[in-house]
């Protein structure tokens, strides 16, 4: 009885119960902080630790002084040069340097050099620091990038746009001339205007037809007056009488010599 029942309870070998039980094993409970009191956490706020601001270093305090370079010798002596040429030189053009061969430079001095012209290059530092004091400050716009100077000591504008049409790399942007700042569009309104030597000859030749016409006109009146005196001494030679004049004589002879 009792080998039976332990054969009905106990399981055979290879035989798994059709209901099994299976234990899981539970999360870890984790304990939550609590919340801090409102009045703690106003106690901590007021009672928290603020460091001091670092202090700045001495060497921030100090004020930065700005060494001024002084120029050099050769940057004094082109600015020399460059204000003898603004004393002596009535025509000054400012021209843009375009990249231009050393062939066709050397061909536009020699062009420029029949006229009188002088190509001059200087830095633009040296340039501005000159104008900026000096009575020709407006130009200062004009010296940006490289720049070329054409001098003359006299305004032969008319020779230097001639020679700059072949020179397309080389463009004008404005010139000094008699102490006159133009724009491109004001020395070619210049160029047109004629010579000096043409304005000096139309200048005399209207002063001499002046000076004529006054001598002829100066010269009528008594050449009329002699001419009727000498009418007057003809009639009275042939043996008119004095009365023979008549009031229309006399009154020619006194406007003549009025």
């Amino acid at each position: 009885m009792a080998a039976t029942l332990c054969g009905r309870l106990l399981p055979k070998s290879g035989w798994l119960p059709l209901n099994q039980i299976v234990r899981h094993g539970s999360k870890a409970v984790t304990r939550h902080r609590k919340p801090m009191h409102f009045l703690k956490q106003k106690l901590m706020a007021v009672t928290e630790y603020i460091p001091p601001t670092p202090a700045a270093p001495p060497a921030a305090l100090a004020p930065r002084v700005r060494k001024t370079e002084e120029e050099s010798a050769l940057a004094v002596l082109l600015r020399k040069d460059l204000e003898n040429l603004f004393k002596e030189c009535k025509m000054i053009a400012v021209v843009q340097n375009n990249a231009i061969n050393a062939e066709d430079l050397m061909v536009l001095k020699h062009k420029l050099k029949r006229h009188n012209i002088s190509v001059k290059f200087f830095p633009n530092q040296v340039t501005r620091s000159f104008l900026s004091n000096s009575i020709y400050s407006n130009m200062l716009p004009l010296f940006v990038g490289q720049t070329v100077i054409f001098v003359s000591k006299e305004p032969k504008v008319k020779e230097m746009l001639q020679a700059l049409k072949h020179s397309p790399q080389m463009v004008l942007l404005g010139a000094c001339i008699e102490n006159t700042l133009l724009s491109y569009q004001g020395i070619l309104s210049y160029s047109k205007l004629p010579s000096m030597t043409t304005i000096q000859g139309e200048i005399v030749g209207g002063l001499t037809m002046m000076t004529s016409r006054t001598v002829s006109m100066l010269r009528h009146h008594p050449a009329h007056l002699s001419a009727l005196l000498q009418q007057y001494v003809k009639q009275q030679g042939s043996g008119d009488s004095t009365n023979a004049v008549t009031d229309k004589d006399t009154s020619i002879i006194q406007e003549a010599a009025a």
